[in-house]
C-alpha cells in the first residue's frame, strides 16, 4: 500500500484563505526588525559579559568575544523558532508563525536551518528576497522555498486548521 499525503491537512491557500497572508511581508519586516534589536540587545550583554571576563582572565576570554555574535544568533532562533511557538518574539509581536511544508517536524534543528538559509539569502541580496515574496502566491521568501517551510498569521492559521480537521472528521 502507499503512502499518500492525503491524511495530512492541505496547505492553505491565499484564495481560499486570505486571511492567513494579509499583511504578511509587513508583519515579517516588522518582526525582523524586533528580532534585530532583541539580538543586538543579547550581543551587547554577552559582550560586556566576555569583556569583563576578559579582565578577570587577563585577556584569555577575549578570544571568545568572536563568537558571541554567531552564537546568539544561532542561540536566538533555535530558542524562538524551535520552540512550540514556533515564532521569534518579533513574530509572536506580529501574530506570525512559521508552519513546515513539506511535512517535517519544526524543530530546533530545522529552525537553524531556515534561520542559515534566511541570514545567506539576505546578506547575498535582500531586495532580491523581498521582491520574490511578491510573486509567489503564499508570500513565500527564498529561505522558505528552499528549507519547505511557509510563514502564516497565527490566529487565523489556528482557526483553519482546525476547520481542516473538522472537514476531515466528517469525511470519515
Amino acid at each position: 500500500m502507499s503512502q499518500t499525503y492525503s491524511a495530512a491537512p492541505a496547505l492553505p491557500d491565499p484564495a481560499s484563505a486570505p486571511e492567513l497572508f494579509q499583511g504578511l511581508l509587513t508583519r515579517r519586516v516588522s518582526a525582523y526588525l524586533v528580532d534585530l534589536v532583541l539580538m543586538g540587545v543579547i550581543v551587547l550583554v554577552l559582550s560586556f559579559v566576555g569583556l569583563i571576563a576578559g579582565f578577570l582572565t587577563f585577556g584569555l576570554a577575549w578570544g571568545a568575544l568572536a563568537l558571541v555574535v554567531p552564537l546568539s544568533v544561532i542561540l536566538y532562533y533555535a530558542v524562538t523558532l524551535g520552540s512550540a511557538r514556533r515564532a521569534t518574539v518579533g513574530m509572536q509581536m506580529m501574530d506570525l508563525v512559521l508552519t513546515p511544508a513539506r511535512g517535517q517536524p519544526l524543530n530546533g534543528g530545522m529552525a537553524i536551518l531556515h534561520a542559515a538559509v534566511f541570514w545567506v539569502t539576505v546578506w547575498i541580496s535582500w531586495p532580491v528576497s523581498l521582491l520574490f515574496a511578491l510573486f509567489t502566491p503564499r508570500r513565500q521568501m527564498i529561505h522558505d522555498l528552499l528549507t519547505g517551510t511557509l510563514m502564516l498569521r497565527r490566529s487565523p492559521m489556528e482557526r483553519h486548521w482546525r476547520m481542516q480537521r473538522a472537514r476531515m472528521n466528517q469525511a470519515y
